[in-house]
């Protein structure tokens, strides 16, 4: 009997050796090439700090990994987002998205995005989204603007008309009287922007305008604290309670992408926002640098949901 067991157990000892060089090997991710895609272009904090991460999981795992740009002009981010939303949930492509996408994202009428496809893997910028006009101009506050707004054609120079900022200070400028004759989307809006004349007011970033910043009025900042750069800026909190929300980006992948998938991006991301090249970022923007994980983000995605709302309903009236 113990014969039989034993020649048993070689048997199957066999047939298992044998199924394991006929079963594929699942090779460990990641094993090829990975991007990260950003849906604006290069230069702004974005770009920078996702290409740190890029930079940081190419180390931590020895595969190529590069930040690809894909503005989107008057669609904002979000024809960038639905190419990340069609590639393989294989954590190839990882998504750097702005809160608009999972906000505003599933009502612009692009299909890819519809329902929402996405899940945060982790939060790591709050922007220093500011409203701004050049020093030169005749109004140096959200009132003063709205009074010159009265008799003088304004033109608001944005990202994009469904992104959150864009309707924040639709919003801000509905409460305060501010009438603006148009507005336009820009890929890019800096210190050319205004120079140039192409807008009179613009919703941007402090990173963008910090060559000029000897040049420009920082009328309001679309972030929940005053930002340390400009500190006698009000926030739009400050000017109107109801409108207070800041604006942040994260790493996004698909909804199926494999949990293992997701700690490893999240591993990279983590160590590459620690750096000090981060925090030196940090301190010369008046950004916030930090990491915010999945369970947290998803948390703070559906508080803005309902502030975002607000910000809709106000918009609106």
């Amino acid at each position: 009997m113990r014969a039989i067991r034993s020649l048993i157990s070689v048997v199957l000892l066999g047939l298992a050796t044998i199924m394991a060089a006929l079963t594929p090997a699942m090779a460990e991710y990641p094993e090829k090439p990975v991007s990260f895609v950003v849906p604006f272009p290069p230069g702004d904090l974005e770009d920078v700090l996702t290409r740190m991460i890029a930079e940081e999981f190419q180390t931590m795992y020895g595969v190529p990994a590069a930040v690809v740009n894909k503005p989107g002009g008057g669609g904002g981010p979000f024809p960038g987002a639905a190419e990340v939303a069609q590639a393989p949930a294989d954590g190839y492509t990882i998504g750097s998205f702005v809160v608009d996408i999972p906000l505003v994202g599933p009502y612009v009428g692009i299909p890819a995005l519809e329902p929402d496809p996405f899940e945060p893997v982790g939060i790591f910028l709050t922007y220093p989204f500011v409203i701004a006009s050049s020093k030169a101009a005749p109004y140096q506050n959200v009132d003063e603007l709205a009074a010159f707004s009265k008799d003088n054609k304004l033109l608001l120079g944005h990202f994009g008309s469904f992104l959150i900022p864009t309707q924040v200070t639709m919003a801000l400028g509905e409460e305060r009287g501010v009438q603006f004759y148009s507005n336009a989307a820009f890929d890019a809006l800096d210190c050319n922007t205004l120079a140039s004349g192409d807008a009179d007011v613009i919703n941007t970033t402090l990173q963008l305008i910090l060559p000029c910043l000897d040049k420009v009025n920082v009328l309001a900042t679309v972030t929940t604290d005053r930002i340390p750069l400009v500190p006698d800026s009000p926030t739009v909190g400050e000017l109107e309670p109801s409108l207070n929300i800041a604006l942040w980006n994260g790493l996004f992948v698909h909804k199926d992408t494999p949990a293992d998938v997701r700690e490893k991006i999240a591993a990279a991301a983590q160590k590459a926002l620690a750096s000090d090249a981060a925090k030196k970022l940090a301190e010369e923007t008046g950004a916030g640098v930090y990491w915010q994980g999945a369970e947290e983000a998803a948390a703070r995605i559906e508080a803005d949901r309902a502030v975002a709302d607000t910000v809709a309903r106000f918009a609106e009236e």
